[in-house]
């Protein structure tokens, strides 16, 4: 914006001091000096008098160039506030403009009219997912389910018991050593930490293959007990904030599937010691927020290669909310998704 200024000041100066010389040389040759050494001679407060007229010439120039820009910029402060507020799902106030011009105006109305067009088709696209999850094929998904528990049962019951034994037995060789094979402590101690690694990835393996799934149960209650069995079950130190909101069924189970797809990629890949899960309601959005202080990865590279952020960018369109991904190596990685709230099309006619 000081571009702005500066340069209307520039071109203010520029302008008057060429209409003063072109309003100089009119004059002249219309009433011509007979002696052109005059205009220098002739002083005032014993300044020449060609100077005085340049300088008032090139302060009239700035102080209208700066007046200009001053105006110009607060159009453009006008239209850069409504471009602003395109993706703020303020469903109680439009986007006006209360200035002079109708050139500006008529952006602002059109940019009002791309507002309320692209909080429609997030109404619309919340939904029709609302609608699909509802309507989905009941056969199928139970199908689907039962076999799912089928092989998450056999998983548990065979690959991860025998973990936890060899685990346990790891543990007490390790602790009855005592001296004389103290050469064979270490790599059994990395042994131990091996199957303790494997264990917790087949706990994210499980959460993928019988995923929990809301029912009847609020978005709140289906994240407590999700985190709460999980607590139990994985030596990683949880802590979360879970807000009691309401939203269409749709874009619930597509924020608890991130949740879970999240948690599992944490689980199986980052390495951490602790998790943060949080959900509020802010003014006119749901936040999800997700963080570990794991490893941490290339988000750069990880976007396209990923299939857990490929899924959970692809879920997160589809109820138009924001997938924001930070992560720095070494220092953990933090998942936010952002859904506006939307109100619902019986609600408007109220």
């Amino acid at each position: 914006m000081r571009t702005l200024i500066s340069r209307s000041i520039i071109m203010g100066m520029f302008f008057s001091l060429v209409l003063t010389v072109l309003l100089a040389t009119l004059f002249f040759l219309t009433f011509p000096l007979q002696d052109w050494l005059q205009l220098w001679e002739s002083t005032f407060w014993n300044i020449p008098f060609v100077l005085i007229v340049l300088l008032i010439s090139l302060i009239f120039g700035a102080t209208v160039g700066f007046m200009i820009g001053v105006f110009g910029q607060n159009q453009l402060e006008a239209i850069e506030k409504g471009l602003f507020n395109l993706d703020v799902p303020k469903t109680d106030k439009t986007i006006r403009y209360d200035g002079p011009l109708d050139d500006v105006d008529h952006v602002i109305q059109r940019i009002g009219q791309v507002q309320g067009f692209i909080q429609e088709q997030t109404k619309r696209t919340q939904r029709l997912i609302s609608e699909r999850i509802e309507n989905q094929q009941e056969k199928m998904e139970e199908v689907i389910a039962q076999e799912r528990n089928r092989l998450a049962r056999e998983l548990h019951d065979s690959v991860s018991q025998e973990l936890f034994a060899a685990s346990m037995l790891v543990s007490a060789i390790n602790e009855m050593m005592i001296s004389d094979q103290n050469q064979t402590k270490k790599p059994l101690k990395q042994v131990e930490t091996m199957i303790q690694q494997a264990q917790l990835e087949m706990r994210a393996l499980l959460l993928h293959l019988r995923p929990i799934a809301l029912n009847d149960n609020s978005l709140k209650q289906g994240m407590e007990q999700l985190l709460q069995e999980l607590k139990q079950k994985v030596p990683i130190n949880m802590d979360w904030k879970v807000d009691d909101v309401t939203l269409g069924s749709g874009v619930e189970d597509h924020l608890f599937r991130i949740l879970q797809e999240s948690v599992s990629n944490t689980l199986r890949h980052a390495k951490a010691t602790s998790i943060d899960i949080l959900l509020v309601k802010r003014e006119y959005a749901v936040i999800l927020r997700v963080m570990d202080d794991g490893v941490g990865f290339d988000v750069t590279e990880k976007q396209s290669s990923s299939y857990g952020l490929h899924n959970m960018s692809e879920r997160a369109a589809e109820i138009g909310a924001k997938l924001k991904v930070v992560s720095v190596p070494n220092k953990g990685t933090r998942l936010e998704v952002r859904v506006p709230i939307m109100e619902a099309e019986g609600d408007e006619g109220d």
